[in-house]
Formats: structure tokens, C-alpha cells, sequence
């Protein structure tokens, strides 16, 4: 009977061990200390040269997602290639597949060509294009498309969420490259020129991202962690003092516009009917006969009004210096155009301008683009 009760003395200590160790050991794998050291059920162990490396975070599942939607574009003109971009497939239907750029990557082609990630070439056709949107849809034959980009909303990152692209930096030698990094800003306001203008005559509301992009990854798309679309990479800074500044046109303002574009229509922009000048183009306006007041840095300079246009119904004058749309300043023609290009025509805005030194308001009913 003694020798029965140390036995089971012995099962039971010998029990609480292994229930216990089994108990405890379950609680600390899932805490940040065991998790850092072996690792979560969602990371990798790569082997490499016989040394195991841990992998806590990888977004290679993310890329595998949206990887082979990913094209080089190759632009040419009378049969030269003058310059590369990239551009990804967002739709298809039964014979074709659609796909995303910038317009800037197409803008002075007179035939394009798609490279696939399997190697594929092919020829692709404009069906619309923006210069203010810098936005193009190309389409292509169906045969070559091999994956399909999901949309995600920009509108749902936060600050510091990680993001990547995928492109072609210069071209076809480092097409499919990979770069990642984090949103750093939204909103972010940025001037450019447009229609081979030298002044930046346009304003875009972009993301602000770290990620590198170089020539060539414009028109490519910025992606989540999912693997979702969230914009489409447009430009970057350029300057010695400056380093990792990476724009994006965020996807839903580009698919707000992508049914206008594939019908092949013109976006009709509404029109105010004048012609203008920054109030610091002190050499245009002189060339027109226009004095204003020398402390006047901001704002927009009238120079002629246009016939039959919502200005010409208006109080409007030659030489009045528009500052406001609605209330939001218009501190130069790239932010007038900016703030005038939430509106459709038909719509009626009130514009606030300063003539003789004194602020006054007149209401327009804007026109439509020829």
C-alpha cells in the first residue's frame, strides 16, 4: 500500500511538471520577449550558408500579391525609345486589360510597348490622358495580363503605416525592383509645371513617402502591407539637400476619374474665362500695362477677360488681383487652379479680388473647356 501511494506521489509531481512547463510555455510564446526570440507563427526562418537568419517581418507575401500586375513601360518615337515608366493592370473585362500610369510617362509617345513580369512584350494603346490629373489608361490584349492589383483607400493610412512600391528605376535593367519604407505625410501640397511650362503653374494633393523611387518608377503603384493599392508614385524632390521625398497620387482621386479616361473622353475642367499673372511676374505685367501695389506678393492678376465666359458677366477687370475662391486663397495661378478645379461647370463661386487697394467680391458661374 506504501509502495502504491508513493507512486502516485510520484505521477502526480511528476504531472504538475509537465502540465505546468506545457501551461507556462504556451503563455510566453505568444509574449513580446519569447515572440522576439522564436519568432511568431507569421515569420520565416531563412537558411542562409548554413547560419539561420530570423525574419520577424517580411512583406514578400505582400509583393507576391500585386508582383506580376506590375509593367515596364517603354515609350518610343518615330521608332526610338526615348524613356521608360511603369504602370500596373487595375481591371479587366473579356478582351482586354487596363492599366494605370502617368500621364507624364506617355505624354510624347507615338507608340508604346508593355513588358511583362514573364518577359511578354506588347504593344499598348492610349485610350485617355490628363495632364493636370497626370493620369493615362492604357489598354492591352488580355493574354498578357497575368495578375490583377487589388485597390485598397489611402484614406484609411495612418502616419509611419509601411508602405512599398514596384517599378522599373531606369529603365529595363532593374524593372520588378522592390522599395519600401512609410507614409510620411498626407495632403502634402506640391507645385509643378505642366504643359512644358517653366513655371509651376498646378498644384497636387499627394502623399508624402520614404520609399526610394527613382526615373522610371513613375506610373508605378504604391501598395500597404496588404498588397492593396494606394496610390500611384508621380514624382519626387530633386536636390543635393534633400534626400527621401517620394510623392504618390492617392487611388481614390485617380479612380474618380478612370471611367472618363477609359471612354476616351476629355475631362472638361471648368473654366473662370480670364487670362492671369502671379502678382510677383512683375516682368508680364509691365508687358501688359499693369501697375499694382509693390507689397502685393500674393494672388492672381487679371490681364484680359475672356468673351462670353462667367468673368465677363461679372465685376471683374483688367489688372484686379483675385486672392480668394470661396474663401480659400488663391496665392498664385498653380493654387487658383487648384481651389477652381473642385468646382464642374455650371457651378457658381464667389471670388474675392483687390482693385485699388480695397477688397471687393463678385460671384461667376463657371464655364466649360472647349
Amino acid at each position: 500500500m506504501k509502495n502504491n501511494d508513493n507512486l502516485k506521489t510520484i505521477f502526480l509531481i511528476i504531472s504538475s511538471f509537465v502540465i505546468g512547463g506545457v501551461f507556462t510555455l504556451a503563455i510566453l510564446r505568444f509574449t513580446p520577449l519569447v515572440s522576439d526570440i522564436i519568432g511568431s507563427g507569421d515569420s520565416k526562418i531563412i537558411t542562409r550558408d548554413e547560419t539561420k537568419v530570423y525574419e520577424k517581418s517580411s512583406l514578400a507575401p505582400a509583393v507576391q500579391k500585386v508582383y506580376d500586375s506590375v509593367y515596364l513601360i517603354q515609350v518610343y518615337k518615330t521608332g526610338n525609345l526615348i524613356s521608360s515608366g511603369t504602370g500596373f493592370i487595375y481591371k479587366t473585362d473579356e478582351k482586354y486589360g487596363y492599366m494605370l500610369t502617368n500621364e507624364h510617362v506617355v505624354s510624347k509617345s507615338n507608340e508604346i510597348k508593355v513588358l511583362n513580369s514573364k518577359e511578354e512584350e506588347t504593344t499598348a494603346e492610349i485610350l485617355g490622358k490628363d495632364e493636370y490629373l497626370d493620369l493615362a489608361v492604357l489598354r492591352i490584349d488580355k493574354k498578357y495580363v497575368i495578375q490583377i492589383a487589388n485597390i485598397g483607400n489611402s484614406e484609411k493610412m495612418n502616419l509611419g503605416d509601411t508602405i512599398f512600391t514596384v517599378g522599373s528605376p531606369l529603365g529595363y535593367d532593374y524593372r520588378g525592383s522592390v522599395t519600401s519604407g512609410i507614409l510620411s505625410g498626407k495632403d502634402r501640397m506640391v507645385s509643378i509645371s505642366v504643359s512644358n511650362s517653366n513655371n509651376n503653374d498646378w498644384v497636387m494633393r499627394v502623399l508624402q513617402i520614404d520609399a526610394s523611387i527613382n526615373p522610371g518608377n513613375s506610373g508605378g503603384p504604391l501598395l500597404n502591407v496588404n498588397g492593396e493599392v494606394i496610390g500611384i508614385c508621380s514624382l519626387k524632390l530633386v536636390d543635393d539637400n534633400i534626400e527621401g521625398m517620394g510623392f504618390a497620387i492617392p487611388i481614390e482621386y485617380a479612380m474618380s476619374h478612370v471611367e472618363t479616361l477609359e471612354s476616351g473622353k476629355k475631362i472638361k475642367w471648368p473654366l473662370l474665362g480670364i487670362t492671369m499673372a502671379d502678382a510677383t511676374n512683375t516682368a508680364l505685367l509691365v508687358r501688359n500695362n499693369i501697375n499694382i501695389n509693390n507689397k502685393q506678393k500674393e494672388g492672381v492678376v487679371v490681364l484680359e477677360i475672356v468673351e462670353k465666359t462667367g468673368a465677363a458677366k461679372s465685376d471683374l477687370k483688367k489688372g484686379d488681383i483675385i486672392i480668394k475662391i470661396n474663401d480659400k486663397k488663391t496665392k498664385d495661378i498653380a493654387h487658383l487652379r487648384y481651389e477652381l478645379y473642385q468646382y464642374q461647370s455650371g457651378d457658381t463661386i464667389e471670388i474675392t479680388y483687390i482693385r485699388n487697394n480695397h477688397e471687393h467680391k463678385t460671384k461667376i458661374t463657371l464655364s466649360e473647356t472647349n
